[in-house]
């Protein structure tokens, strides 16, 4: 025994055991949380649906040995696979990320909360048809919406004041610990199993950014979420079996989690566990661009009229911004790939300056070839307005703003347009709505035949009726019934 070593089982830290009797115990949430979880739900399937358009990320879906089929399993929506939960969460995870189109949360760590449905729905499927075949009610669709609103919240709340970002960690280590604690709810783990689930998470090897950042910028950053999410339904279904938990694990010294990963410094936090993420959760509404960038994209396409016609004559772009834009999407240089483009704020101003529009193929390397893109990239300065990181970080507030302004060669220049708050901010989600679900109309049209898709819509445009079908229900009515 080391010199110092205590042998005592420790009892659970403080943040592990908040967090387990938050999943645990039975919680009431509002109405909004509701209605905006239904939103969630199916913006992240059609998100998931339209990336089966992109062979980079089909090829890494289905089986990891080929061949494979698990009869009772979880379906993949949009495909023809059953897989375990385990593969399954790794598939539609990846799905729901793959485009940078689904919703985000931005704080003092950043996210995407519905990467969690990537877990929870493969779980509850396959748990439906296994208590049917049981001759047992199946889980109905309203148990997803409280996981939810418990996972997004675990995310959110956790990422609210504490930067893994900060010291080279990835957001996805949130998603594994929120999707770990939700589907070993799922499960039915009392509160101890709960806890040895978290404590796992917590523990295991956690993603770098490597992949997000400049010269490494890559493909894992769309499936990161999706790797995330298998691996924390992986550490539910052990601790359901009854595999032991480590109470300390953020704690103990030298080697926990503060010490080994977070400078020593403790989780804080400042609002108890409800559902406050949900209710405050940011939506992609019309165009896929890291969130960070969303409304400096509104604001070039606003101008787009002005400039268009006038390219050859830019003497310079300027977009003002908030300090994590400048930090984590402000490139310059060679872009290599889609991942690359799709967090550069720079590409996306200029795309939409040039083009009104952004869509996930003017990532892709032949509309990135277009010489006029990195021309204006190069004309393009990014600068920081302290009062947008204020305002990023007021919990009253929480804007993502930005300001493009356009200055041509003979000293004439475009209005200063200013965005304070994206189209998918809770302060203008009625505005949002009607075109959140053209945009989910959109993604079913891609992906099936007419009368399917009207099948679909009548399933799930309904929250009361959604809510009261059986989950492998609602999952059966995505399998394709023609190719494509």
């Amino acid at each position: 025994m080391a010199p110092g070593e205590i042998h005592t089982w420790p009892a659970p830290d403080q943040a592990l055991a908040d967090m387990a009797d938050y999943i645990f115990n039975e919680q009431a949430f509002s109405q909004e949380a509701y209605r905006t979880a239904h939103l969630s739900f199916v913006d992240a399937l059609g998100c998931g649906l339209a990336a089966l358009s992109f062979p980079a990320c089909t090829r890494l879906l289905g089986p990891i040995v080929p061949g494979q089929v698990t009869p009772g399993g979880a379906r993949v929506p949009g495909t023809a696979y059953q897989l375990d939960p385990v593969q399954a969460a790794f598939n539609l995870g990846a799905m729901i990320r793959w485009l940078d189109y689904n919703d985000t949360w931005l704080a003092a760590e950043w996210g995407h909360p519905s990467d969690n449905l990537g877990g929870i729905l493969p779980v509850a499927d396959w748990l439906s048809r296994a208590a049917v075949a049981r001759g047992q009610s199946p889980i109905p669709m309203r148990a997803i919406f409280t996981a939810m609103i418990k996972a997004y919240e675990l995310q959110g709340i956790i990422g609210l004041e504490n930067s893994f970002n900060r010291v080279g960690l990835d957001h996805v280590l949130l998603v594994k610990v929120a999707t770990a604690a939700v589907a070993a709810g799922l499960l039915g783990c009392d509160r101890e199993q709960i806890l040895n689930a978290l404590s796992n998470a917590w523990i295991d090897g956690q993603s770098l950014r490597t992949y997000r950042h400049a010269p490494n910028t890559g493909s894992r950053k769309s499936w990161a979420a999706g790797d995330a999410a298998s691996r924390g339904v992986r550490l539910a279904l052990l601790a359901a079996r009854g595999e032991m938990g480590y109470p300390s694990a953020l704690t103990t010294p030298t080697w926990g989690f503060y010490d080994v990963y977070f400078k020593g410094r403790p989780l804080n936090f400042s609002r108890p566990y409800g559902s406050y993420v949900m209710e405050n959760v940011l939506f992609k509404v019309d165009f896929p661009a890291e969130f960070h960038g969303q409304t400096a994209v509104e604001a070039a396409l606003i101008l787009h009229p002005w400039v268009a016609h006038r390219l050859d004559q830019v003497e310079k772009v300027v977009i003002t911004t908030q300090e994590s834009a400048l930090r984590i999407i402000t490139k310059e240089g060679p872009l290599h790939n889609p991942a690359d483009r799709d967090h550069c704020i720079q590409y996306m101003v200029a795309v939409a300056l040039i083009n009104g529009g952004l869509t996930a193929n003017d990532y892709e390397d032949g509309p990135a070839a277009d010489p006029r893109v990195d021309a204006l990239r190069d004309k393009t300065i990014v600068v920081e307005d302290p009062r947008y990181t204020q305002d990023y970080l007021d919990p009253a507030k929480r804007s993502i703003a930005n300001a493009v302004q356009v200055y041509f060669k003979d000293g004439a220049h475009t209005e200063k347009v200013e965005m304070e708050y994206p189209l998918g901010h809770r302060r203008r989600r009625e505005e949002a709505l009607p075109r959140l679900w053209a945009k989910f109309k959109a993604h079913l049209a891609q992906r099936y035949p007419a009368g399917q898709v009207r099948t679909i819509l009548e399933a799930v445009s309904d929250q009361e009726r959604l809510e009261a079908m059986a989950v492998h229900e609602v999952v059966d009515l995505l399998v394709p019934t023609a190719p494509g």
